[in-house]
């Protein structure tokens, strides 16, 4: 196994995170918009995650690395609320707002952000070590 293969994994889980984070700002910003119709309020959204092993020949079974398989949208229902002097109100004076849990996604954006730390740390250390490896040969 390559000694570089190490910024690859650590690489590719901040780019996850960093998805990660991405789609819990949306919906958070989303958080607090309403529609008149139900089929077209926002709906949740939250990455797909999956782990890639390494192949080919050469390949090192103990590597892999994470990939973003995609954006998948939360199917619970919207919630109704009762507001008749908003310009969106339907008939019976209800508005319908996402179903974005804002403290599940503060949740998740504490998570997303320290494991992306994590990974920039793995990185800082791996360059610190190979660093401290080459200084060996100084002495």
């Amino acid at each position: 196994m390559s000694d570089f293969k190490i910024f690859d994994i650590a690489g590719s889980g901040m780019s996850a995170q960093s998805v990660r984070l991405n789609t819990v700002a949306s919906n958070l910003a989303n958080a607090d918009s309403v529609s008149s119709d139900p089929t077209n309020v926002y709906q949740a959204k939250h990455p797909v995650f999956q782990a890639v092993l390494s192949s080919g020949l050469d390949a090192d079974p103990a590597t892999a690395s994470v990939e973003v398989t995609g954006i998948a949208e939360n199917q619970a229902a919207p919630t109704m609320r009762y507001d008749p002097g908003n310009p969106l109100a339907n008939a019976q004076g209800y508005v319908y707002a996402p179903n974005v849990n804002v403290v599940e996604e503060m949740t998740d954006m504490i998570s997303a952000s320290r494991s992306y730390q994590n990974d920039v740390e793995v990185l800082s250390t791996a360059r610190d070590l190979m660093l401290d490896t080459l200084k060996l040969g100084q002495g």
